[in-house]
């Protein structure tokens, strides 16, 4: 990490130790009221009494601070995938993984003013390309304490909703109805940050199943949730196979604020398929190659599975189509993927390859470890079908 960065840490670490919540770092809290105060944006905890000034005060002592212009050059200059240094709009980024969903709305002139990211290993990836640690465990985060902002993003994780337990809950007093249905969900926490902070747009990514989870039944207290809280709601299942080679399709949701009366239309994804051969390496290593053990296990699976018309089936790809979806555990043995090699057993995709099928760019910075590159990239999102998504958000007018 850039020295600048770790000398403001240094610098504030005493200052922030007390606003740093359960599951979360202190770097976490320095990283990102140094984003805020370079972006002009509210500080995390402000409702505490911490200011800006205080936090200037502290980086001024230590020879971090002599102006705005300064130290937001300074700042900027030490973070590999830069903020726009005059944003158009504030977003903050919940269950932000590596980060895909806020390069996606980054790209398109807005500044991110809190993150969060339970998976350690994640929080190191977004560091390093983002210049910030983000927050840990969103269930301890008071939503009064984050910083104000025109849309709330949300790859969160598609739980079951349990209904157990709400006649209890009501017996303890009057809650809104979403709360009494998604309580002890993830998804309960975006409706709690955005009831309280009001965000213009809220927009979420999730699995295309989550359609059809419990009957449908996840998706319509999902949409009926949002609607009770004053936004309206728009889906679309996308695949992302014009963009990126890659067959990945997910449900994404945009919600204006009701009061705002916009009409928004998904932006269209139709278009020829990319081939997987436009995103791979010239020259592979060996390491990459699966073994015979493997490979004859795989053959054997498929065999049995055809045979009884159930489970999975492993066959080396076609390069001129898209590559299936890649998951988080496309590193243990390679099924979802597997690249034909002349002379050889075929191979893993390398995690660069895999940041390609996501649509990350070239200097994206990724583990290099496999195992967690590769959880990584496929927990993540098709950057540029976020990036299209949000042009036409932003081209609606927040």
């Amino acid at each position: 990490m850039s020295g600048f960065i770790e000398k403001a840490e240094d610098a504030l670490r005493d200052v922030a130790k007390d606003y740093s919540p359960p599951g979360s770092t202190v770097e976490a809290v320095i990283d990102q009221w140094l984003h805020a105060i370079a972006s002009g944006s509210d500080l995390f905890a402000a409702n505490r009494g911490i200011d800006e000034k205080s936090v200037i005060r502290e980086l001024k002592r230590a020879g971090l601070y002599e102006s705005k212009a300064t130290f937001s050059r300074n700042l900027y200059d030490n973070i590999h995938l830069k903020p726009p240094v005059k944003h158009a709009f504030r977003f903050i980024d919940l269950f932000a993984g590596i980060g895909g969903i806020r390069l996606g709305f980054q790209m398109n002139g807005g500044t991110c003013v809190f993150s969060s990211e339970y998976d350690k290993n994640a929080q190191a990836t977004y560091k390093n390309n983002y210049g910030e640690t983000p927050f840990g465990d969103i269930t301890e985060i008071d939503p009064v304490e984050i910083p104000d902002h025109d849309i709330l993003l949300a790859g969160f994780p598609c739980q079951p909703f349990s209904h157990a337990g709400v006649s209890a809950r009501n017996s303890r007093g009057s809650k809104h109805g979403f709360e009494c249905k998604t309580q002890g969900t993830l998804f309960f926490d975006i409706m709690r940050i955005a009831l309280e902070k009001r965000p213009k747009v809220l927009f979420l990514e999730n699995v295309r199943n989550i359609e059809r989870h419990d009957k449908g039944n996840t998706f319509e207290t999902i949409k009926e949730s949002i609607k009770e809280i004053g936004y309206d709601f728009k889906h679309a299942i996308i695949n992302s196979s014009t963009l990126v080679p890659q067959k990945r399709v997910r449900c994404y949701m945009v919600c204006f604020r009701s009061d705002l009366k916009k009409e928004f239309e998904f932006p269209d994804f139709e278009g020829l398929p990319l081939p997987l051969s436009s995103v791979l390496e010239e020259q592979v290593d060996d390491k990459f190659t699966i073994s015979d053990r493997l490979w004859l296990g795989h053959i054997n699976r498929t065999k049995r599975n055809i045979a009884r018309g159930t489970g999975f089936t492993a066959h080396t790809a076609d390069l001129s189509k898209p590559s299936n979806t890649i998951v988080a555990r496309y590193g243990k043995d390679g099924k979802e993927c597997l690249i034909p090699q002349e002379g050889k057993n075929p191979r893993l995709l390398t995690p660069r390859e895999c940041a390609r099928l996501q649509g990350f760019p070239e200097n994206f910075l990724f583990p290099s470890a496999k195992t967690p590159a590769y959880k990584q990239f496929g927990n993540s999102v098709a950057v540029p079908v976020i990036e299209k998504i949000a042009a036409t958000i932003i081209e609606g007018g927040l």
